[in-house]
């Protein structure tokens, strides 16, 4: 019988815990450790995980025998540090988004997990949710030519002081974008503004700019008086309508559209026609995207293959990122993204 493989889960803080819960329910892998600078922390995970060895240090926790992998679920700022460090002593990484704080710093890890030949993932979670990867099929097969991305994802709270609201909102959309589409924009404009003193961007608009006919707009904000999670994705032969906070039917698919490729008498007659037919709601998979996260990161480790959301994924996210930063405070002015 082929051992499970040992992973160590560095940060017990807000996402931790969940990354942790599934790497114990998972088959393919044996959580051997978890570290937490906080000791009050660890006293949390002792509860949840009796049988786990618990550190205050990632040095303590690369110390141990046999540990074939980290996964990393600390602050932004902290990613580049503790996957550089986890990669130069031979482990495959996980690391929750972004990948880290700078698309310099993304090339970085890459190359160091292309050099030591290791797996090096980043947790974009929504690319693993039933609903994404629905859309992902339909966008492959049956919504035509992509034209349009539009998506809301608003909330009041949680404000954050080291990350503003593109990095914590807006990467999940730029992660869906990357999956779905597999467009890279040419540019990004950003505007938006922090309302809270000392606090990072709490609203933002984003508008991404491809070579092909395609544009992407996302708004995110902390400051609205609801929560609302709605994404528009349109192509030529069908629409859909994906809402995250929707119990059973979260897409919804409309064969709906405008009449494209006009003949040269219709381009003159100043009418655009519409084409509507039915809406269907398909059934998804109820999996927990976590548990497949977990799962396809066990698969990649054991198998050497490339993961759904590789670092090249993580890189492509952070590099709009970094240049909507920019736009940020240019008052919206387009920036290139660069390329990896």
């Amino acid at each position: 019988m082929t051992r499970k493989l040992n992973v160590a889960v560095i940060g017990y803080g807000y996402w931790g815990p969940n990354l942790a819960r599934n790497v114990e329910l998972s088959e393919e892998f044996e959580l051997v450790c978890i570290c937490d600078f906080s000791k009050a922390t660890l006293k949390k995970a002792s509860t949840n995980h009796a049988n786990v060895k618990l550190v205050t240090s990632i040095e303590d926790a690369l110390k141990l025998e046999h540990l074939d992998a980290i996964i990393i679920a600390t602050p932004a700022s902290s990613h580049f540090a503790l996957g550089m460090k986890a990669l130069k002593k031979n482990k495959h990484v996980l690391i929750e988004k972004p990948l880290a704080q700078t698309s310099r710093e993304c090339r970085l890890l890459i190359k160091e997990a292309q050099f030591r030949n290791l797996v090096l993932m980043v947790d974009h979670t929504f690319a693993y949710t039933g609903a994404v990867r629905k859309m992902n099929d339909l966008a492959k097969t049956s919504l035509g030519d992509l034209l349009y991305y539009d998506s809301v994802r608003i909330n009041l709270g949680l404000f954050q002081r080291d990350v503003n609201v593109m990095w914590d909102l807006a990467v999940h959309d730029l992660s869906i974008l990357d999956l779905v589409t597999g467009f890279t924009p040419k540019a990004v404009s950003a505007t938006g503004l922090a309302h809270v003193d000392g606090y990072p961007t709490n609203t933002a608009y984003l508008t991404l700019y491809y070579e092909n006919s395609f544009i992407a707009h996302i708004h995110c904000s902390w400051m609205a008086p609801v929560k609302i999670r709605q994404t528009l994705l349109g192509g030529s032969n069908r629409m859909i309508v994906y809402d995250d906070l929707e119990p059973t039917e979260k897409i919804k698919v409309y064969d709906k559209g405008i009449l494209l490729n006009p003949t040269d008498e219709e381009k003159y007659d100043m009418r655009v026609d519409y084409r509507t037919a039915d809406m269907y709601s398909p059934k998804l998979n109820s999996v927990e995207a976590l548990a497949m996260l977990i799962q396809e990161f066990a698969e990649c480790v054991s198998s050497n293959r490339k993961p759904i959301t590789d670092a090249n994924s993580g890189f492509r996210v952070v590099s709009i990122l970094e240049a909507a930063d920019i736009s940020l405070s240019k008052h919206g002015e387009p920036v290139p993204v660069v390329d990896i």
